[in-house]
């Protein structure tokens, strides 16, 4: 597998971020990304450095470590080493008064260390630009992410259930998932760009495990393995008959994502009541999923499909009591919550090649979490999904 990004999707990449700069930020003069994952979206690489972007010249990754590896990973025309800050000064002359940083990742002691050399006195956002840029996938993006949902739609539709066995607990389901995929393919992370969120694959749990509330802005819970560490699953509750398993995890291969959801009903049906949600939440899916094509607003979309839902349904939809995610879905890609989101508020219309994983799902009272979740490509006939077509309440008994 070619590890390197194409020169022509990078040239890309950065002529479309000096469009959008260009159109939201008029009067900009100098950007400064310090985010690793931006980082490698523009120049293929993640090191320890600085991107620098003058309006009108070259911009220039400076890499303090390691410069060899960058040189080996990245097409980037515009790669040079750097001790300090100091040197990138040196090389890329006066500073502006005001900076374009990537101020959602970077924190303050780095952003004052990079100000003694580059004396700017006003610090402005480039995270809705960046974002904006990111949301459509090229072709090259798209087939690394189909990789992905094919190793995501095998292991969780055609393996999960043969893991399943009564007494495991929900880190021992955990480890076989995530080791199962990184042996298909999988980069070994969930990688989230929302402040301290941390996951080594996903949510999962047994039964009711699975509305255990969490710092997580999504509808799903997890009880984890320790207050200090709520991720991956227990080690202390095990799987029984009649228990409801709730497997939600990233698949990532190359640094791109999908996301998928898929529950299971072990040892023996649940009640019909659960099972009538489950198949009411995958019909909503696919409405959604109808929905997603060029023009559209994802703001239109959201308020579609929630105004032809009967209030009784949204008693615990998107989550359990008042913890309830205020969308349907979010974009996705080299992080798993990347913008725009299928709720109020995001306004701008969807493009083709824009990517959405979305996930209705309902919480059921002495049940857990049932629902679907699955990653669907913006097309003019409604979106494609790339992570499997099972609808979930996979029968184990």
């Amino acid at each position: 597998m070619e590890r390197r990004t194409p020169a022509s999707e990078l040239r890309d990449r950065m002529e479309r971020f000096r469009l959008r700069m260009d159109t939201d930020n008029p009067s900009w003069e100098f950007a400064a990304i310090f985010g690793r994952v931006n980082q490698f979206y523009f120049t293929g690489t993640m090191q320890d450095g600085a991107l620098l972007i003058p309006r009108t010249g070259e911009a220039v990754l400076w890499v303090r470590r390691s410069f060899e590896r960058a040189l080996d990973e990245s097409l980037f025309p515009e790669i040079r080493p750097m001790k300090s800050f100091r040197d990138a000064a040196c090389g890329m002359g006066a500073c502006p008064a005001a900076v374009h940083v990537d101020t959602e990742v970077v924190p303050l002691a780095l952003l004052d260390r990079f100000r003694k050399y580059f004396p700017f006195r006003e610090t402005k956002a480039l995270d809705a630009e960046t974002a904006g840029v990111r949301a459509r996938k090229s072709a090259y993006e798209l087939a690394i992410m189909e990789q992905a949902g094919r190793i995501h739609r095998h292991v969780l539709e055609d393996c999960v259930p043969g893991m399943l066995r009564e007494g495991m607990s929900e880190a021992d389901l955990g480890a076989e998932v995530f080791s199962h995929m990184v042996r298909d393919g999988y980069h070994g992370i969930a990688r989230f760009g929302r402040f301290g969120t941390e996951m080594v694959l996903g949510q999962l749990g047994f039964g009711e495990n699975s509305l255990y509330p969490t710092s997580f802005d999504g509808p799903g819970g997890c009880l984890g393995a320790a207050p200090g560490a709520p991720v991956l699953g227990s080690h202390d509750g095990r799987l029984k008959a009649g228990d409801l398993v709730f497997v939600d995890c990233a698949c990532g291969v190359q640094g791109y994502h999908t996301d998928k959801t898929v529950t299971y009903m072990f040892g023996r049906s649940l009640p019909d009541e659960a099972i009538e949600a489950h198949r009411r939440c995958v019909d909503i899916q696919d409405a959604t999923a109808a929905l997603l094509r060029p023009g559209i607003t994802p703001s239109e979309i959201y308020e579609t499909i929630l105004d032809s839902l009967n209030p009784t349904f949204l008693e615990n939809f998107m989550g359990f009591g008042d913890r309830r995610a205020q969308f349907l879905g979010h974009g996705i890609g080299l992080t798993v919550d990347e913008a725009p989101v299928i709720a109020r508020g995001f306004d701008e219309p969807l493009e083709e090649g824009m990517v959405f994983a979305l996930e209705p799902k309902k919480g059921i009272r002495g049940v857990g979490m049932v629902g679907i979740e699955n990653t669907f490509v913006v097309t003019r006939g409604g979106g494609r999904c790339i992570t499997g077509t099972n609808t979930g309440l996979v029968p184990v008994y």
